[in-house]
């Protein structure tokens, strides 16, 4: 059986931190929107919000990409603060027969986000933000 694994929380949660230890540091892939927002060459990130739909593209692409070739776990590390944010996941693990779970990151670290988001714009995230019970 092949796993998806959506690490969701809002920025500073720790998403990124947890993905890559749950990676087994880099065995399995890591896919992320802020990836696209990340220079390869010296790590310097730069958020442009008119170019969120392609990472948000560039990020599916990387896992449908990865389903395809029937690689054993992929992580995808995004706030998904919204459920539509997941779907297009939901469908490519159907698509490919992989079993998906969803990790939620709380902030109990006392870490800062990296990406500028002030603290008011974390509470409106915050606000939308959903826990599925069934």
């Amino acid at each position: 059986m092949a796993f998806l694994i959506l690490v969701r929380g809002l920025p500073g949660s720790g998403k990124t931190s947890l993905a890559k230890v749950l990676s087994e540091d880099g065995k399995y892939p890591v896919f992320s929107v802020d990836e696209y927002f990340t220079n390869p060459d010296n790590g310097s990130y730069t958020f442009v919000y008119s170019e969120n739909h392609k990472a948000y593209k560039h990020c599916e692409t990387n896992c449908r990409e990865q389903m395809a070739e029937g690689t054993e776990k992929i992580f995808i590390d995004n706030t998904f603060t919204l459920e539509w944010e997941m779907e297009p996941y939901f469908k490519m693990a159907a698509e490919f027969n992989y079993r998906v779970f969803v990790i939620t990151v709380e902030h109990r670290h006392e870490g800062k986000n990296c990406h500028q988001i002030s603290d008011e714009q974390l509470k409106k995230m915050a606000e939308k933000y959903k826990v599925v019970l069934l």
